[in-house]
């Protein structure tokens, strides 16, 4: 297996324009929010760059001390650092004008090497479950009503008038379209 040992360019990001999130797979349709943090989603990006360009700075001047030995004149290392440095400086001094609250779990998740967007994603889906869940018992609890309410009127004749009711009203509620059946006794002439 052949390794590349010339020195890889520096990562930077494709143009972006003021309009679009830089890392955004919907470019179109997600806009960097104005001001403050508009501002500082540009300086993570820039230090997710600068650590990415020191990683790669890195490993490079690691294969290339395999086969050089001696020398440390003209390595980038320091100057990669110092980016990040540069980078990290600028996001305290964001910070201080910043009131906005990170969840602990978020950064527990983080540092636990768990994907942000895989969690949200596993917790999207579990919702609907849920609501599946629950819209199914609903459906269970209204249909078993309408069973119990036509038992109770082909036993108690009596109670239709409030059971009717009391049916029209659960619909209005739920906004279900209400379904009014005419008796062919009540109309006129038997038409």
């Amino acid at each position: 297996m052949a390794r590349n040992m010339s020195s890889p360019a520096p990562f930077t990001p494709a143009p972006v324009s003021a309009t679009q999130a830089p890392d955004s797979p919907r470019e179109s349709e997600s806009p960097p929010p104005p001001g403050l943090q508009g501002d500082l989603e540009m300086e993570l990006l820039g230090l997710a760059t600068a650590l990415y360009n020191l990683g790669t700075t890195v490993v490079n001047d690691l294969t290339k001390e395999k086969d050089k030995p001696g020398g440390v004149a003209g390595k980038p290392v320091g100057i990669r650092v110092n980016e990040v440095i540069n980078h990290l400086a600028t996001l305290e001094e964001m910070s201080s004008s910043l009131d906005t609250m990170v969840p602990m779990q978020v950064l527990v998740d983080i540092d636990s090497s768990r994907n942000p967007m895989q969690l949200t994603k596993d917790r999207i889906e579990r919702a609907a479950t849920e609501n599946q869940f629950m819209n199914g018992k609903i459906h269970a609890i209204d249909s078993y009503r309408k069973l119990l309410d036509e038992a109770l009127v082909q036993n108690f004749p009596e109670l239709g008038e409030y059971l009717m009711e009391s049916s029209l009203h659960t619909a209005t509620q739920s906004g279900e379209p209400i379904k009014v059946e005419e008796d062919a006794s009540m109309l006129p002439n038997g038409v």
